[in-house]
């Protein structure tokens, strides 16, 4: 059995997937290819580690919850809004990281299952409001604190004050990543 077979099964098993420390990986690398950059080993793959059990997890509590995570975005972005908890298309496209056609194959779905209903704008003809029913009020209110609950009690283990820290090194990495990708992306 390989290593990886090994990791399919322990994760389809509820396991988490064994640890392979990424000190031993970057130290295998220089090993066997001086010179290889390895600077990064040891942060990006304990972030696809970890970014893989709180995927794994979420999805596992969403399932558990009666929602997918698009619907799960959506109903969150309205939610958050405040009252009267509608929002235009428009606007739900630019508060996501997700296409006008997908929050309009999300919205469709959702309205379907009678969590949203569409009314036309005020503010122009071709603007579509999405709101929140009943239904999707009393859901989204039960996920979110099913899913949030869960994370807090994943990160609960670290004080505040190193969640802090963590917070600005993360965002701090994030934009500078960012940006590099944006500068260096070929222009057309």
């Amino acid at each position: 059995m390989t290593d990886d077979t090994a990791a399919a099964r322990d994760t389809a098993a509820g396991d988490a997937p064994p640890s392979y420390p990424a000190a031993e990986i970057a130290a295998a690398w220089r090993r066997e290819r001086p010179g290889t950059p390895t600077e990064s080993i040891e942060i990006v793959t304990p972030i696809w580690r970890l970014a893989k059990l709180f995927a794994d997890d979420r999805a596992r509590v969403l399932r558990e919850a009666g929602i997918d995570a698009a619907t799960l975005d959506l109903l969150a972005v309205i939610r958050r809004s405040g009252p009267p908890y509608r929002l235009s298309t428009r606007e739900i496209t630019a508060r996501t990281l997700v296409t006008a056609g997908a929050i309009s194959q999300r919205v469709a779905r959702a309205e379907r299952e009678g969590l949203v209903r569409r009314a036309r704008g005020d503010t122009g003809r071709r603007t579509v409001e999405v709101a929140l029913t009943a239904d999707g009020h009393a859901l989204i209110e039960r996920s979110v604190d099913a899913v949030l609950g869960r994370e807090a009690a994943l990160v609960g283990d670290l004080p505040a004050g190193e969640r802090d820290v963590l917070i600005a090194l993360l965002e701090k990495l994030t934009t500078g990543v960012r940006l590099r990708i944006r500068d260096e992306r070929p222009r057309d």
